[in-house]
């Protein structure tokens, strides 16, 4: 996903849980004062919806305070259903994988759909709002003075309303509704005259009880909200709350004015009886008599035990500087990916020296060192200024630039992120065309579309692969084979398995990964001894490597001894298993020579016997993750050296 867009997405999701959190604290607030009056309630439910507004405002103006979050690991576990899934998974994904050169960005298609679905949701419940005002100012400008109104004037002075409020004719069977805060309207069936006084006393009284609350003002807020946060059942149901108590909280000042629970009651459910509500006009007005909120309406009107008091201004600010102090550090907030920290100070001075040079080597050279550690992070935030140095020297279309762009697509595919990876691997063979170079491109993406389960883009890559480098004709052919063996064709599969041995060298590591995959063939084929003859020389070559290798490695440790004992293993990481080794179907043990450190922590982690395809890599992953209770010597915490076996299977 690009930039802006990963930004409004992060700003998009940070809106999301903060609202969320808002909301649930509401919930619990109103809980916890489901004894006191309506109009309380009510307040709670209106201070929440203020706060929604506000978040994104606060949100950009506050300043951050960043919780750094871990990047997502996709992993598949070595296990027959696993393997199962993802082949049903690659298979319906061949109707739809990506051609050559193509850009691939359809793992981040979706989240740019629930983006354009939150606007789209969110732009259409906004519009109702203006259409409904319009409509009702419409019908203000034609509506005629309810005959009469001014005598309710006294009515409004007895609930404190010293302003002007019109009192107007709607049409016959209309809800009666209040409309406006500047300049407060209510409107009241043409039909009304031919009601009781009583009836309309006790009508009136109740839309003047809404003016005096600025219920006109709240009602807009909460549905602006609402509208902000169509998705969330939890944003329905703040709104649902909130009708519900400022109708109820109406009610309460009618109730306090003198009139009788029971009389107030009986004309209450007569309007809803014989008047029809607008649907449209309820995303502007305040109406009367929402059935679906008469039942609970009664019984609390009836019931003397409620509390009906209002709260009073101190009330209020209390209310306000509560949601300030939750709102403001909930602002402030800022989820942020591990690997989009800010880039540390000293490696923004290098990259601003690099830069200033046009020295993209010397990026690259640290780049390297931190990608040996395994700070994939620190090698990303150097390599992606490199490739552009390299950009702005040779130009984006130089073979340098398409270098560049296979360093980032061999980081990103250490990384675990087939999809960057192989953006910057199609990118990059975009740029070289048909060099050798282009090879290591090919091979990648040859893999990523055999996962995918699009096995002919497969082949065609892995064949360009070797027509441009001979150096990967074994590896291709090895590759070839196994997708051969996907498709169930095993007699072209151990067909381009013997190819491939004839291309590689007998004492190779690759060579030892060809046989033990061909023999994994032969075992299927119900060829056991055949098989077995293969395996004893993958173990040969295996050994001769592990030989190697071990005379090379020293550690300044002390070797047991007198006195010296062993370290206990505290934590255990579970390795797993790699794309390609789980495509392939490779299985075996990886050993590994490791420091123990004094601290229990395990270091100089070295592969004496690998198997490939990425296991040598999840192996020592696992490993750096364990911890242990150090060796001691004599009571002292020591150093030592020891040997891992890591064994994968597929079962």
């Amino acid at each position: 996903m690009p930039g802006a867009n990963e930004a409004v997405w992060s700003f998009l999701m940070g809106m999301a849980w903060k609202s969320t959190a808002v909301l649930a604290a509401a919930r619990l607030a109103a809980l916890l004062l489901r004894k006191h009056s309506s109009a309380a309630k009510h307040l709670v439910w209106t201070t929440a919806a203020a706060a929604i507004l506000v978040l994104p405002v606060l949100s950009i103006t506050v300043p951050a305070f960043s919780v750094p979050v871990a990047p997502s690991q996709f992993m598949f576990q070595a296990t027959a259903s696993a393997t199962a899934g993802a082949d049903a998974i690659a298979n319906a994904a061949s109707q739809r994988a990506p051609q050559l050169f193509v850009r691939a960005s359809a793992r981040l298609d979706w989240r740019i759909w629930v983006m354009l679905l939150w606007a789209a949701g969110a732009t259409s419940m906004f519009v109702q709002m203006p259409l409904a005002c319009v409509s009702i100012l419409g019908l203000r400008r034609v509506a005629k003075p309810f005959p009469a109104g001014d005598r309710f004037h006294a009515q409004a002075l007895s609930l404190g309303i010293r302003r002007r409020v019109s009192v107007l004719t709607g049409s016959p069977g209309s809800m009666p509704m209040t409309f406006g805060f500047l300049r407060p309207a209510i409107f009241l069936p043409s039909d009304a005259s031919e009601w009781g006084e009583e009836r309309r006393r006790v009508v009136l009284m109740h839309e003047l009880a809404h003016v005096r609350r600025g219920d006109a003002v709240t009602h807009l807020l909460a549905r602006a909200a609402l509208s902000l946060h169509w998705w969330n059942p939890l944003a329905w149901m703040a709104w649902r709350e909130l009708l519900k108590e400022s109708e109820r909280a109406a009610d309460d000042l009618v109730l306090s004015a003198g009139t009788r629970a029971s009389d107030y009651a009986h004309h209450l459910l007569e309007v809803a009886r014989t008047i029809q509500g607008s649907q449209a006009m309820a995303w502007a007005a305040v109406a009367m008599a929402r059935r679906s909120q008469l039942e609970g309406r009664l019984l609390a009107m009836l019931d003397p035990a409620i509390a009906r008091k209002a709260p009073g201004r101190k009330l209020a600010l209390v209310a306000a500087l509560v949601a300030a102090a939750v709102i403001v550090p909930l602002a402030a907030v800022r989820a942020q990916d591990a690997q989009n920290q800010p880039i540390p100070a000293d490696i923004a001075a290098a990259i601003r020296a690099a830069q200033s040079q046009k020295n993209y080597e010397v990026l690259e050279s640290a780049a390297k060192t931190a990608e040996q550690q395994g700070k994939y992070e620190v090698a990303q935030q150097l390599l992606e200024p490199a490739v552009d140095i390299r950009g702005e020297v040779s130009g984006t279309q130089s073979m340098t630039y398409g270098l560049g762009l296979l360093k980032m697509g061999e980081l990103e595919a250490k990384r675990h992120d087939t999809q960057a990876a192989t953006d910057f691997y199609t990118r990059a063979a975009q740029v070289l065309g048909d060099k050798p170079e282009t090879s290591q491109a090919f091979m990648y993406l040859g893999k990523a579309a055999a996962l995918k389960g699009d096995y002919t883009q497969a082949m065609d890559y892995f064949q360009r692969a070797q027509s441009l480098d001979a150096t990967q004709l074994g590896p291709s052919l090895t590759w070839m084979a196994i997708v051969q063996q996907k498709q169930s064709n095993l007699d072209e599969a151990e067909t381009l398995f013997k190819s491939a041995l004839s291309a590689q060298d007998p004492s190779s590591a690759g060579s030892a990964l060809t046989m033990a995959l061909y023999a994994h063939l032969l075992r299927k084929q119900n060829r056991p001894d055949e098989a077995a003859a293969l395996e004893a020389k993958v173990k040969e070559v295996q050994q001769a490597i592990s030989a190697r290798v071990g005379a090379q490695v020293t550690f300044a440790a002390n070797p047991p001894g007198p006195g010296v004992v062993k370290p206990t293993l505290l934590q255990k990481t579970d390795p797993q298993y790699s794309d390609e080794a789980r495509l392939a179907g490779l299985a075996g043990s990886v050993m590994l020579k490791v420091l123990i450190g004094s601290n229990g922590l395990p270091g100089d982690v070295q592969v004496t016997q690998g198997l490939g395809l990425g296991l040598d890599e999840q192996a020592v992953a696992a490993v750096t993750q364990w911890r242990f209770q150090p060796a001691t010597k004599d009571g002292q915490p020591v150093p030592v050296a020891a040997t891992i076996m890591i064994n994968f299977q597929l079962l």
